[in-house]
């Protein structure tokens, strides 16, 4: 797969966090909306032992009939101010929403390949995952955001904690994945959100999934709208030439009952859209929207084995 936009750029690592380092805070879309579970996700952080740069407006309640955190320019410029600032190491999402479309041609991606962070989020900040590995190389962390850091499982806290101080261990999923069909590769992961990866297509800062691992996952979707999804990049051909593919969770933000139904039907039609295919597929990675939300970097190469249901992470490749 093409690395970026610029054929000068090899994928960049972030250097690694250590105890007492900041990570900087801040909104690229939706507004403060439940203070609580963000002061709970804080209180993570700091029992990790890392100190917490909080801005101004997300101590202030937002009014609950918008929906972006700040106009797009402030949000934009609250990201570089950020990513400039020496002190801190590392950028995390407060909450996703939808927002980080609408300011990435305000984005000068350079300064992110300048001085390497950790970009961290998942959700509709897979748009800024996308572009800034598209644009500047730099891989980032598919993970939780703030705001239900304190609500994963204790393994999700564990890989998010050891990524973060550069532990990179191998997913042992036996007893978790779905094999829909077998097989071995490697490639560079390109996670997501669904949705939000369907919209950037056609645009600069679209992934080049050929020869990736293509991880994705939704929430509150529908299957005839997963459906639709995929059958859009199943036509334009996203879908063709992928090292391997991985679902991760699906869940319609109703009950555990009405998750299980959407499995199987999707699952099928996956299968019938990769039917000309022959990488492996993967379903049920703890990586989505629910409890169990499995940290993943974003651009890094990785080894499918169905065999053993292992992912394994390879850091040193083609690394600066």
């Amino acid at each position: 797969m093409k690395e970026t936009t610029n054929p000068e750029f090899s994928p960049l690592l972030p250097p690694s966090l250590q105890p007492g380092d900041t990570i900087g805070l801040f909104c690229p879309a939706g507004p403060v909306r439940d203070i609580d579970r963000i002061k709970a996700g804080i209180g993570v952080l700091r029992d990790m032992g890392f100190r917490v740069r909080v801005l101004d407006e997300l101590n202030r309640r937002s009014d609950s009939s918008i929906y972006l955190a700040a106009p797009d320019t402030t949000r934009a410029e609250q990201l570089h101010g950020l990513w400039d600032d020496e002190e801190i190491k590392a950028l995390m999402a407060v909450r996703g929403g939808y927002g980080c479309l609408r300011m990435l041609d305000q984005i000068d991606f350079s300064r992110f390949r300048e001085n390497p962070k950790w970009l961290i989020g998942f959700s509709d900040l897979t748009v800024l995952l996308a572009a800034t590995f598209i644009k500047a190389g730099l891989i980032g962390l598919h993970g939780p955001v703030v705001s239900s850091l304190a609500g994963t499982d204790t393994p999700s806290k564990k890989r998010f904690f050891s990524l973060l101080t550069g532990s990179f261990q191998p997913y042992a999923l036996e007893n978790s994945v779905t094999v829909l069909r077998p097989g071995i590769c490697r490639g560079r992961i390109v996670a997501g959100n669904l949705t939000s990866i369907c919209h950037l297509i056609g645009t600069p800062w679209e992934p080049d999934l050929a020869g990736g691992i293509l991880l994705f996952e939704d929430t509150g979707e529908p299957m005839y709208r997963v459906d639709r999804m995929l059958t859009q990049m199943t036509l334009g051909g996203r879908l063709d030439n992928l090292a391997g593919l991985v679902l991760g969770t699906f869940d319609t933000e109703g009950s555990t009952a009405q998750d299980t139904l959407l499995q199987e039907p999707l699952f099928e039609r996956v299968r019938e859209l990769t039917a000309h295919t022959d990488y492996p597929i993967w379903g049920n990675f703890p990586c989505g929207h629910l409890l169990s939300n499995q940290a993943i970097p974003y651009g890094m190469e990785a080894t499918m084995e169905s065999r053993t249901s292992a992912l394994t992470l390879h850091p040193d490749s083609k690394q600066l």
